[in-house]
């Protein structure tokens, strides 16, 4: 959510700045190890069976049900894959309140692609080649990004000490 923020400058009285999203959430260095690492792994697995669907030569908006890994998959499942595998890894990398953000995001995208997917099982729109299996791996994968990414940030029960408790409860501080 933006918000404006009013400064005066040297040649207007009304200049405003853009405030980002995550600029009002508190920073806690030792959650961010956990944001990562459910970024990291989650994009390494992604990343791996992108790669391995690559290496099969399957045509990219193939149906037949080429597996990789007990997973159907064609090249533009492989390619989304790895795309968003490295993106994962992108947040990997920075950490901290974006990591927790985009294993939130995406992890809601894969549940929202499941249930997509699920009702294109057996129609012509199912252009990625989803099968059942996909469709519960994607769920899967989904609720651990979902998992990561509010592990310390969400919860009736935060203790007193945690930066998200204090940002919220300030009065009680």
């Amino acid at each position: 959510m933006a918000t404006h923020v009013l400064h005066p400058g040297p040649r207007s009285k009304d200049r405003r700045r853009h405030v980002t999203l995550d600029e009002h959430l508190p920073v806690d260095h030792r959650l961010s190890r956990i944001y990562r690492f459910g970024a990291g792994l989650m994009g390494l697995v992604l990343l791996a069976f992108g790669i391995l669907g690559l290496i099969d030569k399957i045509g990219f908006f193939d149906t037949r049900g080429d597996t990789v890994a007990g997973l159907n998959t064609n090249g533009a499942l492989s390619v989304l894959s790895i795309c968003v595998g490295l993106l994962l890894f992108a947040g990997m990398v920075i950490g901290g309140n974006f990591a927790s953000t985009l294993n939130m995001v995406l992890g809601i995208a894969f549940i929202l692609s499941g249930f997509v997917n699920l009702a294109l099982l057996e129609s012509s729109f199912n252009f990625l080649a989803f099968r059942i299996q996909n469709v519960l791996f994607s769920f899967v994968v989904g609720v651990l990004l979902m998992f990561f990414g509010m592990y310390g940030r969400v919860s009736a029960t935060l203790p007193h000490d945690n930066p998200y408790w204090k940002a919220r409860h300030p009065d009680q501080v």
